[in-house]
Formats: C-alpha cells, structure tokens, sequence
C-alpha cells in the first residue's frame, strides 16, 4: 500500500531523462473540479506515473490511478460507492505543435517554464475516468420500479399508424380521396 503523498509539482524532462516513477496518494479533498461533477469527497487517488523516452524521443508518461468514489446514483440520487481505475499515456510538450505531432495514442499535457502541476494532470484524468451513468442495482436502490414509472399504461400499438406524409399531400392538394 502506497503511504507517500504525490509532489503536486515536478520536473517532467528531468524526470523522463532519468527514466524514473512518482507515486504516490493525492487526497480526492484537494480536487475542486471534480466536487463539480461529484458530491466532496474523502479518501484518497493512488498514482502512478512512469516517465521515460520513447524510441522517436518524445517525452512520455505512461499512467495509472485508481479511487474509490462516490457518486449519485442517477435513479434514486443517492451516494454510492465507485471503483475509477484509467491508465493513460501522456506526451509532455512545450506547445501546440508538439501536441498535433503526437500520435492518436498519447494525450498531450502542456509543460510550462518546464514544470508540470500533477494535481491539474490527475484531476483531469481522474475526470475523464468518471463513467457516464451510474445506477444502484434495482434491489440496492432506493426507489423501486413501481416508484420509477409515470403511472400511465403503454399504448399498444395495434392502431394503424398515420402516414408522416399525409400532412404533405394535404398541402400539396393531392389526397387520395
């Protein structure tokens, strides 16, 4: 179990040169962007970053996090707990046109004045991890079926449906009359 907490600043081109790793926890506390797409939450990410230089010299940081959440239920609203767990491959660059020479696998992230802010990097990430829709199992919710539906009976559909152009030939004055 990892107990060292993340440098929320590092030298990302020294660190590639040097083929070296940072892990480490960031508590989920200090992630302000992420309250915005989940209630506040406790616990802590853990990380894991390897940086190095690929075979075409490009700067690179192959990624891993994992989190425990919680997150609303999208039925009954209710907190429940999530495992988010995403690796990544991050390519540093200085600019736009290191970032379009990237290939379709690596992620840009912007080094600036050579320093790298991991906090901004795993929030985003951690973000982009999130899934879309999280739902309780139907017996672990809240609301049941019954409680999910407006109360008015399906329609069967055995009435003949309208011709969605029979408007058109009214107006065009041809109806098959």
């Amino acid at each position: 179990m990892l107990t060292e907490r993340l440098p929320l600043v590092v030298e990302p081109y020294r660190l590639a040169a040097n083929d070296e790793r940072v892990e480490g926890l960031l508590a989920l506390s200090r992630l302000e962007r992420l309250a915005l797409d989940a209630p506040p939450q406790d616990g802590e990410c853990q990380v894991r970053l390897d940086f190095f230089i690929d075979e075409q010299g490009r700067r690179v940081i192959d990624g891993w996090l994992k989190a425990d959440l919680r997150l609303a239920c999208r039925r009954c609203l209710q907190p429940m707990p999530v495992q988010v767990e995403n690796h990544f491959l991050l390519g540093i660059v200085s600019g736009d046109e290191l970032a379009a020479a990237l290939p379709s696998t690596h992620e840009p992230v912007l080094a600036e004045n050579e320093q790298l802010n991991l906090l901004e990097v795993i929030e985003d990430e951690l973000i982009l991890s999130l899934p879309q829709v999280v739902y309780h199992d139907e017996a672990d919710c809240g609301l049941s079926r019954d409680q999910l539906s407006s109360g008015a009976e399906v329609e069967s559909s055995n009435a003949s449906t309208e011709n969605p152009f029979e408007v058109l030939r009214h107006l065009k004055g041809k109806s098959d009359s």
